[in-house]
């Protein structure tokens, strides 16, 4: 199984995008999605030093439109795409890429929702002085304490060996000085404490932008940074990108559903490097494949035909899939059970792990056609439950 993940703020580095703008089409197509966002990202992109980019404004509608004209470059024909990607994943910003590439928005909706999140983004964190600081080893229970103790939020949880401690200034500093033992301290080189309660007045922008947003339910299986679920209702999709603002990010429970699923295979689009580098810590035996110059198309597509497969879920315009967000067992609920029609929003039962207990949902409702699954079955991320008619077909 293959997955395609985006990377997040911080991977971009100056001049990384020259050698993608030499070809026309991926100039034109950038050009477009620069224009829609109302920056110059080609000159950001080639010839802006890294203080520069370093700016959120910049950073994060530069990181998306890169990731999503690459993505065409690698998949000339988008349907193809569907027939070979697994799941898709994004870290931080990168979710509105994974969104788009799965077609939950178009590439012009993710466009304007990122200039707007740089932007608020970067007023929120001018209000207060604060940063994030990387934590490299140590005992993981340690580290999280040590973070805890000096008010700070665990705002990145990487993986084995890498968590992102955020806060005000004068509480890195207090951690700096009294920090978990056998780790390593790495202040970040980033505008303010992203994915903690400073961001908050930038999800309550995007949330008013959002619900503005037309959205359709994801092609391929969109894996969420909030908890690792699998998510297949494009409203929830775009909800959960913009709670993520002011909210940890959970790319190791990310990592955990990959697992679940069986990926083989990882590519990381343009600047890649960071995600694949944890992934090789994490996912032992899984390969990766770090896409950062467009000499390397015809590898990478190599790469998607190794691991490439089509996801579970079909997609039809007469009938809709609910489908599990994580690995587990399903518990059917007793009057899903009976039922002829669901009520969009009804409860068709729960999938239980070890970790926790989640109600799926039939978010649009309409006539059962088939139960996929039976009450105690082992269920993996994004495997089909049950099928339904739209409510009003026939």
């Amino acid at each position: 199984m293959l997955v395609i993940v985006a990377p997040g703020q911080g991977a971009q580095t100056p001049g990384f995008l020259t050698p993608w703008l030499e070809d026309p089409t991926f100039a034109a197509r950038f050009d477009w999605l620069a224009t829609v966002a109302g920056i110059d990202l080609a000159h950001y992109g080639t010839e802006a030093d890294a203080e520069t980019i370093r700016d959120t404004k910049i950073a994060q509608p530069l990181l998306v439109a890169t990731g999503l004209v690459a993505a065409l470059d690698l998949f000339p024909h988008p349907a193809d795409a569907f027939a070979r990607i697994g799941a898709v994943a994004g870290h931080s910003v990168g979710e509105l890429t994974a969104a788009s590439g799965a077609r939950v928005i178009t590439a012009e909706q993710a466009m304007v929702l990122v200039r707007e999140r740089g932007n608020a983004m970067a007023d929120a964190a001018a209000t207060t002085a604060t940063g994030m600081t990387a934590v490299l080893g140590g005992d993981r229970d340690e580290v999280l304490a040590a973070i805890e103790r000096h008010g700070l939020t665990a705002a990145n949880d990487n993986g084995p060996g890498q968590v992102v401690a955020a806060g005000t200034m004068e509480q890195l500093a207090a951690f700096a000085e009294d920090g978990p033992e056998r780790a390593r301290l790495m202040p970040l080189s980033v505008a303010g404490a992203f994915h903690t309660s400073h961001m908050a007045p930038a999800v309550d922008r995007l949330s008013s932008l959002a619900r503005s947003v037309s959205t359709h339910d994801p092609r391929t299986p969109v894996i969420s940074n909030r908890d690792g679920q699998v998510v297949h209702d494009g409203r929830d999709v775009l909800r959960r990108i913009v709670g993520q603002i002011a909210n940890p990010v959970r790319w190791d429970l990310c990592l955990e559903t990959m697992s679940d699923l069986g990926v083989t295979g990882i590519l990381e689009m343009p600047p890649a490097g960071t995600l694949t580098g944890i992934a090789k810590r994490a996912l032992k035996g899984v390969e990766t494949f770090a896409l950062k110059t467009p000499d390397q198309l015809d590898a990478a597509r190599e790469f998607c035909d190794k691991h490439g497969e089509a996801s579970q879920i079909e997609t039809t315009p007469t009938w809709r899939m609910v489908v599990s967000p994580a690995k587990g067992t399903f518990h059917l609920d007793a009057q899903a059970a009976e039922a002829e029609v669901l009520g969009a929003g009804a409860t068709i039962g729960a999938v239980a792990s070890l970790r926790d207990r989640t109600d799926i949902k039939a978010a649009h409702g309409g006539s059962v056609v088939e139960w996929l699954v039976e009450d105690g079955d082992l269920v993996s991320p994004g495997q089909p439950l049950l099928r339904l008619h739209p409510e009003g077909t026939h």
